[in-house]
This record gives C-alpha cells, sequence and structure tokens, in this order.
C-alpha cells in the first residue's frame, strides 16, 4: 500500500500558489484495508475514504469506462492491480495528472509540469471526451490561471464533444456550479471565451452567445460591441471583489440586447424589459440560487433608469426603490447600485469616471427612509395609506434634489 498526494496541490506547489487542499490516491489497497486502518469512507460513486486524523480524502487508485451519456455515464474499477499511472491517465488535464510520493519526489507520466512552464492546457487522452463537465472545468481554470491557453488539439476535441452533443447531457445543477466557480475567478471572461471558442457557450447560455457581434451606440459604447462590453463588466466586477450575485447580475444585465431586431442596431429601445424575461427564463433553466436570480432580474430591467437617476422626478425614484425593495432591504439594494456601476465602468475610457448615480440613489433613499410611515399612515384613511406614504417620500426625496 502507497499513498501519494495527487492533483491540484501538486499542481498549485509547482506554480508557487496556496495549496488549501490536498487530495492523496491509494495504491494497493482495498476499502477493507482502509477501514481496518481507521479510514472512514465517504465515497458513493467510488472508493473515496477520510483520514482518521486529518480528515483529508484518500481515494483508492482507480480507471473509468464510459457506459452512458453525460458525466455519470461511468462504470469505476478500483482495485489493488490500479497502478497510480492507470490512476493518472484518466485525469482531464496533464497539469492535474501530477503526483508526489512520500517522499516528495515529482512523478508526472503525461508531461504535466513541462505544460506548467508553457502555459497550456492539455487533455491527458481521448478518454477526456467521454466526460463534459470537463469542457466547463477547463474554462473555469482559464478564468483562474492568467496566460493559460487550451492546446490546439484540447480544443478541437472539445468541439467535437459539443458537435456530438455531450454538453446537451450535462444537468442543470452541474452546468450551474462550474460558471458560479468561474465567475468567482480572476478573470472570468477567459471562461465565456473558452466556452465560446468550442462552441459550448451557445448550447449552454444561447442568451449570453447572442450578444457577440451586436452592436451599440458609439456614443455611449466605445466597445461597440454588446458581448465585449459584457466581458469587461464582470472582469471589473471580479476585479473589485464582489459577491457571486453581483457578478451573475453583471453577467445577464444586457442580455435583452440580443433581442433587438437587426434593422434598429446600435440603438436597444426597451432592452431592459426583453432582459427581464431572458434572465428569468436562463435562471429557470439552469437553476440559478434566488439571490443571484432576484439580483440579475432587477439589474437587467432596472439599470437604463439608474444611469438617469439625477434626471429622475422624486415620484419615479421613489418608484424604482420600491421595485428594488431597497427599504427593506438596504444591503441587497447596495448590491444592485455596484451591479450597475460595474455596467458603467465596462467601457474604455469609463474607469476613473465619476458615477455620482449611486450617490444620488443612496441620498433618496436616505430622504425616503426618514419618512415616519406610522405617523403618515395615523393621518389618512385606511385606503389612502399607501399613497399617502409614497407621496411623503416623494417630497422628501424632493426637498433633498431640490437643496
Amino acid at each position: 500500500m502507497k499513498t501519494y498526494i495527487v492533483g491540484g496541490a501538486v499542481r498549485d506547489r509547482l506554480l508557487g500558489r496556496p495549496v488549501a487542499d490536498r487530495d492523496h490516491v491509494v495504491v494497493g489497497a482495498t476499502p477493507d484495508d482502509m477501514v481496518a486502518l481507521g479510514f472512514q469512507p465517504v465515497g458513493k460513486d467510488f472508493p473515496v475514504f477520510l483520514h482518521p486524523d486529518s480528515h483529508e480524502e484518500y481515494a483508492l487508485a482507480r480507471t473509468e469506462r464510459k457506459s452512458g451519456r453525460g458525466y455519470r455515464g461511468f462504470t469505476v474499477y478500483a482495485s489493488p492491480e490500479v497502478t497510480l499511472e492507470d490512476d493518472l491517465h484518466r485525469r482531464d488535464l496533464t497539469i492535474n495528472a501530477m503526483a508526489e510520493d512520500e517522499q516528495g519526489a515529482l512523478i508526472d507520466p503525461f508531461g504535466g509540469r513541462r505544460d506548467l512552464e508553457a502555459r497550456v492546457f492539455r487533455h491527458v487522452s481521448e478518454a477526456f471526451g467521454e466526460d463534459p463537465v470537463r469542457i466547463l472545468r477547463v474554462a473555469r481554470f482559464a478564468a483562474r490561471f492568467a496566460g493559460f491557453t487550451v492546446a490546439p488539439e484540447t480544443l478541437v476535441l472539445m468541439r467535437r464533444m459539443v458537435d456530438d452533443g455531450e454538453v446537451d447531457a450535462l444537468v442543470a445543477e452541474r452546468v450551474w456550479q462550474e460558471l458560479a466557480r468561474g465567475l468567482m475567478e480572476p478573470v472570468p471572461s477567459r471562461m465565456v471565451e473558452v466556452l465560446r471558442a468550442c462552441g459550448a457557450l451557445a448550447r449552454l447560455l444561447p442568451e449570453l452567445d447572442r450578444l457577440f457581434g451586436v452592436p451599440q451606440p458609439p456614443e455611449h459604447h466605445p466597445e461597440i460591441d454588446t458581448g465585449v462590453h459584457v466581458m469587461r463588466v464582470i472582469d471589473w466586477a471580479a476585479q473589485q471583489g464582489y459577491s457571486l450575485p453581483v457578478r451573475f447580475a453583471a453577467l445577464v444585465h444586457d442580455l435583452g440586447k440580443g433581442a433587438t431586431p437587426r434593422e434598429d442596431w446600435p440603438r436597444h429601445v426597451g432592452h431592459e424589459a426583453k432582459g427581464v424575461e431572458l434572465v428569468r427564463g436562463l435562471c429557470e433553466r439552469l437553476r440559478v440560487p434566488n439571490d443571484c436570480r432576484e439580483l440579475g432580474v432587477a439589474v437587467a430591467r432596472e439599470h437604463g433608469l439608474v444611469h438617469r437617476a439625477r434626471e429622475l422626478r422624486p415620484g419615479t425614484l421613489v418608484q424604482l426603490l420600491e421595485r428594488v425593495d431597497a427599504f427593506r432591504r438596504p444591503e441587497r439594494f447596495e448590491e444592485f447600485l455596484r451591479a450597475c456601476e460595474c455596467d458603467f465602468r465596462g467601457r474604455p475610457g469609463y474607469e476613473t469616471r465619476p458615477f455620482p448615480e449611486a450617490d444620488h440613489l443612496r441620498q433618496a433613499l436616505r430622504a425616503a427612509q426618514a419618512v415616519d410611515a406610522g405617523a403618515v399612515a395615523q393621518s389618512v384613511a385606511p385606503a389612502q395609506i399607501r399613497e399617502a406614504v409614497f407621496q411623503a417620500r416623494a417630497q422628501a426625496v424632493a426637498v433633498v434634489q431640490s437643496g
């Protein structure tokens, strides 16, 4: 029985990055051997155990055979006869198919260190093509590791997987999981670029794929292309370290522009309303969590008004605050403003420009919040309470605006 550190821990150590988790492969052991040593079994689909002291994961060396469509269509074989190289051979990329023995010696049968130095994502074997999740993983790694490119032969294989319908077998939860993780990486636009390059974006996120090549008015958008704009927006959100809901809202805020008839380009009148339905459809399809869904819908619907906030009448401002639930959820309102500012910043030359609209809306909210809604309610008939509170808030906002 021998144990090895494998995968990401080896890769990250060679890159000089912090190692968060260490995975281990055990060669020459059976499940009974592991249990006898005090390991706790946790694997459902294949033999994985937790170390009795460190609680790190130890998996028995295994091979896989394709037995159906999608990432779940595999038969796993684990036995003491499976070698370390057999186990590494089934992994996705060469940079993830390295191991260290108990003395710290590197075991690299597929050239992972060479590809690390060359900054290349290269598949280990044709078995890569049997698991569509690997397309998503490569895209996510591209968002994490700056300067890495996909090897041409790997990109060809990824395109073939898309053409063969493998990505269509992915379950919604897994797509969302990988998309969310990719959005939280340092350069999320790289994830989208890789998915688009292999054709997977059109299958998984057609609403986003349609934005590339759609022009916008150059006087407002020097970058012109809507897809390019959205990539700049999500990267800005990542640079600020914003939360997943803000990054998701940044990703989907302009989906409505993909529904503009070509004859109306480059203007996109009413794209906000069109975008709301597209965001809702995407969220339903991928089973996006409520916090991301709600913020994405709000930003898609209202971002145009936010950019004109200083031109709006007091009543219109109060209506906007009500629609985004700013009175009950001020923390979420801050995330809403962050996503709208990302939209503003996602244009060349706008990175350092003032964005007074956000503070204007914050000021309007503070003024409206200062209204004693209870006192107003006591002064009118029950049927008039809602309108009376609204008018009082609008008057408060008007006073601040005039001052």
